[in-house]
């Protein structure tokens, strides 16, 4: 028989036993909610709450249903909404796929460059070398199916989807192509296609003018293979073309720095939230560079174009011609999720070397040229008919595009009347379509043709850059 006291002992360590698991269980709970709320902030936020009771009570009770991820991507792309940031975005799976590949060296597909008109898909180039390309495919084929699905009614979006996918596999399209009587099918195979953003050229007195449209992973590569081709050439004056240029990625923007600007001169300042980090970078230059730059500039140079403009000017000299830059002085970040996703950040600011801020300020040339008016109109929609009787702002940029190309309608006011249908059967006919008077898709790429042709061989920026650049080698030689 177990003794008063022996049974008091027990019934004292069972209680410190129960007492120190129930310690333990509520240590476990605060260290895991103290770890959750470490792991995921949000869960401190009181309006978490709100959040997770939206979620709940639309999973159990809306009408339609829905999906969770689908409200998980959503809310995602609301914060990102709520900052009121036009450059911080949430790509959703593909769409984040994509913004990627925007920046890649290469895409892989069938290599061709395509515009809508009047509903359909029309070739307006292959890319030498591409599998279409080497299928014989022809500028204005019409690609009308894919694999057996019909493009008609589609977008240039489902077209992108239908075409692309992994090297080696097959891709049937269907073409109807002007002369024959019927349309042929023409099997390919997707391949890598390089995407190029830089385009160069000497011209007769030794002049190189380097065009760069964009910067992506490899576009310090080909800036550096075009100036070596040119050097070899006897090129003795660089134009660096960085109109129209978005910007992109920093890191090739200041690859190229490295190799025009002195060494140990400054490129960009880069400042972060409160100042709490400050990055210089400085140029690298391995060999100095001793031939004179001009670099062009417009409205449409942003971010990454501007970075570049800047230290040319305030660390290598060079001299600006257009007009003020766009003035998008912030730098974006961006990570790309497991399921493609892309979360893009605004993260800092930059100066240029001479220490200025450029946001909505833009960079101002030294030398102010602008371009003609009709090298500012907008593009005309090709999946639309004007005819006599329409009215509104599409045929007011017909009448001016008409205008600039000699095939005048009188006072361009929006209204297509007998003197706009007039003018346009005069252009097709010039252009040997079909001279119905009716601007249809054919007919409206060909005026956009026609006029970027126009501007590009009357182009008072380009034509001032080189006569600056010839002034700089004139001076040198004297």
């Amino acid at each position: 028989m177990y003794s008063t006291t022996t049974e008091a002992r027990r019934r004292r360590f069972r209680l410190l036993v129960i007492v120190g698991l129930l310690a333990a269980g509520v240590a476990g709970f605060a260290g895991g909610r103290w770890w959750m709320e470490y792991r995921y902030p949000m869960l401190k936020d009181p309006a978490f709450a709100n959040l997770d009771r939206t979620y709940k009570e639309i999973m159990s009770d809306y009408l339609d249903g829905a999906e969770g991820t689908d409200l998980i991507h959503g809310a995602a792309e609301g914060m990102t909404d709520s900052l009121g940031d036009p450059y911080s975005v949430y790509y959703t799976g593909e769409e984040g796929i994509s913004y990627v590949q925007r920046y890649e060296d290469h895409i892989v597909g069938i290599g061709v460059e395509i515009r809508e008109e009047d509903g359909e898909f029309v070739i307006n180039s292959a890319i030498k070398g591409a599998p279409a390309e080497k299928a014989g495919l022809l500028k204005d084929d019409v690609i009308i199916a894919v694999d057996g699905k019909e493009t008609k009614g589609r977008t240039m979006n489902d077209l992108i989807k239908l075409t692309r996918g992994e090297a080696g596999t097959k891709v049937k399209l269907t073409i109807r192509r002007s002369g024959l009587a019927e349309p042929f099918e023409v099997s390919l195979t997707r391949a890598s296609v390089p995407v190029r953003t830089v385009t160069s050229e000497l011209l007769e007195d030794g002049i190189g003018v380097v065009q760069i449209s964009r910067f992506a992973e490899k576009t310090d590569v080909e800036f550096n293979e075009a100036v070596d081709r040119l050097l070899e050439q006897g090129m003795k004056g660089l134009m660096i073309d960085l109109r129209m240029n978005p910007g992109g990625l920093v890191n090739p923007t200041i690859e190229i720095a490295n190799r025009l600007i002195p060494k140990d001169k400054v490129i960009l300042q880069v400042v972060y939230k409160n100042d709490r980090k400050e990055i210089t970078y400085r140029s690298e230059q391995k060999k100095p560079w001793t031939l004179p730059i001009v670099v062009l500039i417009d409205e449409g140079s942003a971010s990454s174009s501007e970075v570049l403009a800047a230290a040319l000017r305030d660390s290598a000299g060079a001299k600006l011609v257009g007009v003020k830059s766009f003035g998008k002085g912030i730098v974006q970040t961006f990570q790309q999720f497991k399921d493609g996703s892309v979360l893009k950040l605004t993260a800092s600011q930059w100066r240029t070397p001479s220490g200025n801020w450029i946001h909505e300020q833009g960079i101002a040339p030294d030398q102010e040229v602008k371009m003609p008016e009709y090298a500012r109109l907008p593009a005309l929609p090709t999946d639309e008919v004007q005819k006599t009787g329409s009215y509104g702002q599409s045929v007011q940029t017909a009448e001016q595009m008409l205008e600039a190309l000699g095939y005048s309608t009188g006072k361009a006011e929006g209204i297509y009347d007998e003197r706009t249908a007039s003018a346009v059967k005069r252009f097709q006919e010039a252009e040997r379509i079909a001279p119905t008077g009716t601007i249809t898709g054919r007919t409206a790429f060909r005026l956009m043709e026609r006029l970027r042709e126009k501007v590009q061989s009357d182009d008072p920026q380009m034509r001032e850059g080189l006569q600056a650049l010839r002034q700089e080698l004139a001076a040198a030689v004297r």
